[in-house]
């Protein structure tokens, strides 16, 4: 299993460094649509900014990805970029901020912060998921706002409600199959799973902190963990294997140690092409060979930054052990 987590970190970071142009939304090649061009960014800025603190050697290859986020930031234009979509301006002007290397104190972007209105930075209109990522990176960025601290936000939490709900429902409905361990249902929505992962990311600013949850709640949210990851490495779901098995290391867990943690680092690494790219979130949307350049791009960075991000998770995780 450590070849094969090997393989992965390094076969994804090398490809990430070697395609740092198509982050940049400057640089010839990129994605189209403004709003493609910031969320790549911003993804990068993530993988970065976590880089960063899990490393302590000096990579050349995270050289390369600070230098090119600090440029990005700093560019007239990325205001711009920024909050051209209006459902996201106020979220990405937040990530922004909070991932945000230095040197970038005085960029242009900081500019957007002073617009947020109060309902931007409150809890009105939000979800419980929506109240925790709004509160994770105002805090990252030093914004203040009104969202109820985080004790409350986790009893509210996907994380806490979801088993709940799923352990209710099958004890009024005993015996309908949902979600069960031969993985012919899956246990939970796509969108709930994602908010599942992206929770744990959250409430334990990935994986540096425990996430606050009761011992009941964390084993409750261990056990759907389990069986969401069944789900997705019988059917090479790999973006979604590779969060929960991220998800895994936030909760506490050492998913080598897990059967289907380990399992989805393989299936990981079966599905990693020769140049170190994971091709897309599952075969069904996997970039061939036949793709021009941009489109494989598109289609392949996402997995594959979820992926490297993942490996390094993995890889602290195993020194700190």
């Amino acid at each position: 299993m450590g070849s094969d987590l090997d393989r992965l970190s390094t076969g994804t970071l090398d490809w990430l460094g070697r395609h740092l142009d198509y982050f940049d939304p400057y640089a010839a090649g990129g994605r189209s649509s403004a709003h493609g061009k910031a969320k790549a960014a911003l993804e990068l800025a993530l993988l970065r900014h976590c880089w960063a603190r899990l490393d302590a050697g000096d990579d050349p290859r995270l050289g390369e990805a600070t230098a090119l986020v600090r440029d990005v930031w700093r560019h007239p234009d990325f205001t711009r970029l920024i909050t051209a979509d209006p459902e996201y301006a106020a979220q990405y002007a937040l990530v922004c901020a909070a991932l945000a290397p230095e040197g970038t104190q005085d960029a242009p972007y900081r500019a957007v912060l002073a617009g947020l209105t109060g309902d931007d930075l409150s809890p009105h209109g939000k979800s419980p998921y929506q109240r925790l990522e709004t509160r994770y990176y105002a805090d990252k960025a030093g914004v203040p706002h009104t969202i109820e601290p985080y004790g409350e936000l986790v009893e509210r939490n996907v994380l806490v409600t979801l088993p709940a709900a799923l352990a209710r429902r099958a004890r009024e409905q005993p015996g309908d199959g949902h979600g069960g361990d031969d993985g012919s249902a899956a246990p939970v929505s796509i969108p709930e799973a994602y908010a599942v992962t992206h929770s744990s990311f959250y409430l334990s600013d990935f994986g540096r902190t425990a996430p606050g949850l009761s011992d009941d709640a964390l084993a409750a949210a261990a056990g759907l963990v389990r069986r969401m990851l069944e789900h997705c490495v019988r059917r090479h779901w790999w973006d979604l294997a590779a969060e929960l098995v991220m998800t895994q290391v936030c909760l506490g867990i050492e998913p080598l140690r897990t059967p289907w943690g380990a399992a989805a680092v393989a299936c990981l690494a079966g599905a990693q092409l020769p140049d170190g790219a994971i091709p897309g979130r599952s075969p069904a949307t996997s970039a061939t060979a036949a793709d021009p350049a941009g489109v494989f791009f598109a289609k392949a960075y996402h997995t594959t930054l979820v992926t490297a991000l993942m490996s390094l998770l993995l890889v602290s995780s195993a020194r700190a052990s």
